[in-house]
């Protein structure tokens, strides 16, 4: 048997900001807070008699920030498709519990927690550019008239 070692999320979790991380060269991947706009893989390659449901959760979880590096990573797809089957059989309010247990382990295990993009080594980088795209748009939207003032006092001096 073996005993000792390192083991998956034994101890506390790494923190990209600590010195004892920078020292050991560990950073986090950023990852594109707008998410993944490829294709998504076939479902039909993983589950052959998929429902519509599971076919809707799977276009969703292709969408996630998350799948821009599952794309890079096939084997992950499998399981991928797992946990959208276990989604949708989740949605039965007669599920066993086992089948919340399976999505949350599966949504650790692939990225879509907290602890789970830590444990992969990513990070959902910040939409530095959305506040530039809202200020933009909300000057795009006002009319000449709305920009004009009013003078008081008639305006002649």
């Amino acid at each position: 048997m073996t005993k000792g070692g390192a083991r998956n999320r034994s101890g506390p979790p790494k923190d990209p900001s600590s010195l004892k991380s920078a020292a050991i060269g560990f950073t986090l991947t950023a990852l594109p807070s707008e998410g993944y706009v490829g294709e998504a893989p076939e479902l039909s390659d993983y589950l052959p008699s998929a429902t519509a449901r599971e076919l809707d959760i799977w276009s969703k979880l292709w969408t996630t920030p998350q799948a821009c590096a599952w794309s890079l990573e096939s084997w992950r797809w499998p399981i991928i498709a797992d946990l959208a089957k276990y989604l949708a059989r989740a949605d039965d309010p007669d599920a066993p519990i086992g089948i919340a247990t399976a999505v949350r382990q599966l949504r650790d295990d692939n990225g879509l927690s907290k602890a789970g993009l830590i444990a992969n080594g990513w990070a959902i980088a910040a939409d530095e550019t959305a506040p530039k795209r809202a200020a933009k748009k909300a000057v795009q939207q006002t009319s000449a008239r709305d920009r004009m003032k009013v003078v008081q006092g008639g305006g002649s001096a």
